[in-house]
């Protein structure tokens, strides 16, 4: 029989869903206690005044139910997995740097003496005109002698903007042509800052009537191993 009804009653009464949800949480905080041990977790922290840190939201609880609660909230799960995300991307770099820099130990660096600057060779070339405007075109042709060229290395050659050089103050009205081989020491050419002509467009090496374009491309290089010589010859539009 229910007497809650009755005048003076101070028995209980039905719980109501505030109570209930207190009892709940109480329960659950009781649960998480004997199965989470808080005092692994690396994002709590006690503060002086007792009080109680997440480290990883930056937020702040009165007591450990709070703070398990806290641990199961969005926030918090968002914020491992973004945690867990920048973790696995700095290992995997890490990892890859690691890789490089053991590849990079492995290749035996090359060792030489350097024997001074090859003698060369600078030709001013250039088309003879033909109506309709074709040829015209000017350049120059570098002839390097390499009579002490390493066995088995061919020459290289780039070209290189001003600002990429470290010897001379950069000028931008000016590019270099950079040529090396072993055990020669690299030499650069200054060049004017024209437009390198890159094309396969064909020379025209002759003014003569109906001469068309040879089938050969207007900028090359080419190393003769018999005369050891490196032929690089460049075409300006």
């Amino acid at each position: 029989m229910d007497f809650s009804s009755r005048g003076g009653n101070k028995g209980a009464g039905i719980a109501g869903a505030s109570e209930s949800n207190v009892d709940r949480r109480d329960r659950l905080r009781k649960l998480a206690l004997e199965t989470i041990d808080l005092a692994k977790d690396p994002y709590l922290l006690k503060n002086h005044l007792g009080g109680l840190e997440c480290r990883l939201c930056l937020t702040l609880h009165t007591n450990e139910g709070s703070y398990l609660a806290h641990t199961q909230g969005k926030k918090h799960q968002t914020n491992l997995a973004r945690r867990a995300a920048r973790e696995a991307k700095e290992n995997a770099y890490d990892s890859n740097k690691l890789i490089t820099a053991s590849a990079a130990e492995t290749i035996p660096k090359k060792q030489f003496i350097k024997i001074g600057r090859p003698g060369y060779k600078v030709t001013k070339v250039r088309e003879p005109f033909l109506e309709g405007g074709e040829g015209a075109r000017s350049g120059l042709l570098f002839q390097v002698s390499l009579p002490e060229i390493k066995d088995g290395v061919t020459p290289m050659h780039r070209f290189m903007g001003a600002f990429e050089q470290k010897v001379e103050q950069p000028d931008k009205n000016y590019q270099y042509l950079v040529v090396a081989a072993e055990p020669y020491e690299t030499i650069a050419f200054k060049l004017q800052s024209k437009e390198i002509d890159r094309r396969d467009t064909g020379l025209v090496t002759s003014s003569a009537p109906g001469a068309r374009p040879r089938a050969e491309p207007s900028t090359w290089s080419y190393y003769d191993p018999d005369g050891k010589t490196y032929s690089v010859q460049v075409m300006f539009k």
